[in-house]
């Protein structure tokens, strides 16, 4: 049960920002066409020849999935970002991710890199989920060997406990 929870929490998100004040699409038959304009989630477009995860004014700009101390489970307030790059990989299938495990320096090496390597896989799976194909991701564990936030006090420790996405051609 609680395995369909997640999608159904993701699904009902979606529907929610569709509740805005654009006009319903129509019906289509046949191939579908990709709209590469803004969408209520933010995912479309913007310049063009820019990927959408390059421009800041994206949603996609964000990569970053902070954990709690000890912890690799999703926070409620990164599903909607982790749900905006499924829904761009799902329509993208040729573009391939990397999602880097990264912890803060307490802990030994070795169960940091096992923590940083559950934070990756969480965020895979919750990709997974959402109906990204698995060879288009991939999770490595970082440990603590790459802090984004240098410093032994709790603001430098939560930066460090994240998952990084990097998309093809970042890695």
């Amino acid at each position: 049960m609680r395995k369909l929870a997640l999608p159904a929490l993701i699904a009902s998100l979606f529907v929610l920002a569709g509740c805005g004040s654009q006009p319903a699409a129509p019906e289509q038959s046949g191939a579908g066409v990709e709209n590469r304009s803004a969408t209520a989630t933010g995912v479309g477009g913007g310049d063009v020849g820019m990927k959408p995860y390059n421009d800041p004014k994206n949603v996609l700009y964000k990569r970053s999935v902070y954990f709690d101390y000890d912890k690799f489970d999703i926070k409620p307030e990164y599903k909607e970002l982790v749900a905006a790059h499924a829904k761009y990989l799902a329509a993208n299938k040729g573009t391939k991710i990397l999602i880097q495990g990264n912890t803060d320096e307490r802990g030994s090496r070795e169960y940091n890199l096992a923590l940083g390597q559950k934070r990756s896989d969480a965020v895979k799976k919750a990709l997974s989920l959402l109906g990204v194909r698995e060879e288009q991701l991939e999770s490595v564990s970082l440990g603590e060997e790459k802090p984004k936030a240098e410093g032994n006090d709790e603001a430098a420790y939560a930066e460090n406990r994240r998952a990084d996405i990097l998309y093809s051609g970042e890695f």
